[in-house]
């Protein structure tokens, strides 16, 4: 009784939750665009309920003189937090049973509302465990997406919203965040949110129009115009497009350091206060 108050839900009560939700959740994605239903969905994606922001951290993206900065942003981030969390798997990935990317690369919670996580999901870790991680998923060729997103603190029963983030490395495959996201409604759009200072160009005369880029961007973004590939208005800067092109095409340029952290920390500090012990 004593765990049950202490803590939220154990990891097989979780999986079970997932498991009855996740087609609800993939049907309201796809859905969240039709005409009258979307008026009933899209509530369910508002900011500040909802945000999900991408940090490229793929060794595959960058060039060598890049390599290390978006990554360096998000372990200078977790430098500065006390109460972190690490997943012992990714929920999403083992629950597709995923074959493309390391299922024990989970999610990782900030925020003193992490106090409610059950022992069963994960451990607390010191920062240099944390930084650890962060370099394991970059090898593993995932991305990280910094989210304060509803349905966290729902499935975790962790009640302190405003004290917690996630940063989840994710697949394209497996992900709840990046898949059944192509014909999106506008609250789901303005969730997910390109980082400022990212930027994504293709030098045409080096693309093909092969389409690999079209046919593996999640948010259907890419597309071909006169048979070179086109980076749209949309786009959420994670670099997957980059990591595909089989001819190097795709490159993501970055402003500095500085710039980019600044723009990252403001954007959490808008919705969640996980600085705070």
């Amino acid at each position: 009784m004593m765990n049950c108050l202490k803590y939220g839900p154990t990891k097989k009560m979780v999986r079970f939750m997932l498991w009855l939700s996740w087609p609800i959740i993939i049907a309201a994605k796809r859905w969240s665009a039709l005409p009258l239903l979307k008026w009933i969905i899209n509530p369910f994606f508002a900011h500040p309920w909802n945000e999900v922001t991408s940090v490229p951290i793929n060794e595959k993206i960058l060039p060598p003189e890049s390599l290390i900065l978006p990554r360096r942003v998000v372990e200078r981030l977790i430098s500065e937090i006390t109460d972190i969390f690490i997943l012992d798997e990714c929920i999403c990935r083992t629950k597709e049973n995923c074959e493309n990317y390391p299922q024990d690369i989970g999610c990782m919670a900030l925020g003193p509302a992490i106090s409610r996580l059950h022992p069963s999901h994960g451990r607390l870790v010191a920062k240099d465990d944390a930084v650890e991680h962060v370099r394991r998923a970059s090898k593993a060729g995932l991305i990280a997406n910094v989210a304060h997103v509803w349905i966290d603190p729902v499935a975790f029963g962790l009640t302190d919203f405003r004290r917690l983030m996630f940063i989840c490395f994710c697949c394209d495959c497996c992900c709840l965040y990046r898949t059944h996201m192509e014909k999106r409604g506008p609250n789901l759009d303005r969730a997910y949110k390109k980082l400022p200072g990212i930027s994504v160009t293709v030098d045409a005369e080096k693309c093909n129009g092969c389409g690999t880029c079209v046919d593996r961007c999640f948010v259907s973004e890419m597309t071909l115009v006169s048979g070179i590939a086109t980076v749209g208005d949309g786009c959420k800067g994670c670099g997957r497009c980059v990591e595909v092109c089989p001819e190097e095409a795709v490159s993501l340029r970055i402003e500095n350091e500085e710039i980019l952290y600044r723009q990252l920390r403001e954007r959490i500090s808008n919705v969640a206060d996980i600085w705070a012990s």
